[in-house]
């Protein structure tokens, strides 16, 4: 069983990293290739966003249980600027960088449990669960 990890997020070479460890990690969860796919896709959306909007961070990546059920669960931090309108920043086209603004929105679709939470001037810390099935 794989113990937990903490990764930085610092630059896009750690994005990748993170990546393959989330990767690395599903496998070991028993995730479908599919939701390997979505919790990976999820993992890159929201280390690229700790580095474009905070300037880095950190996710610590889990195996998590529910009874008999495993799961992987990821939370990032990062001490940056916060966001000021959360539920503006889940709304799907919203950005305040030059993306297409799915990053949040995309990202709480791909994975069974999100949650957010950051206020301006205290940073961001996100979590998100993916069950296997």
């Amino acid at each position: 069983m794989t113990t937990p990890a903490t990764l930085p997020v610092t630059s896009n070479s750690d994005v990748v990293l993170v990546r393959q460890h989330v990767r690395t990690v599903a496998v070991d969860v028993g995730l479908s290739l599919v939701d390997q796919t979505k919790v990976v896709t999820a993992a890159s959306e929201l280390a690229r966003n700790a580095l474009v909007y905070a300037g880095g961070g950190r996710v610590r990546v889990e195996i998590v249980h529910n009874g008999i059920r495993r799961g992987l669960r990821l939370t990032f931090s990062d001490d940056g600027p916060g966001i000021p309108d959360i539920e503006r920043a889940l709304t799907d086209g919203w950005t305040t960088g030059g993306g297409l603004g799915l990053g949040l929105s995309g990202s709480r679709r791909l994975v069974d449990e999100f949650d957010v939470r950051s206020a301006p001037g205290e940073g961001t810390l996100i979590t998100v669960t993916k069950w296997a099935r």
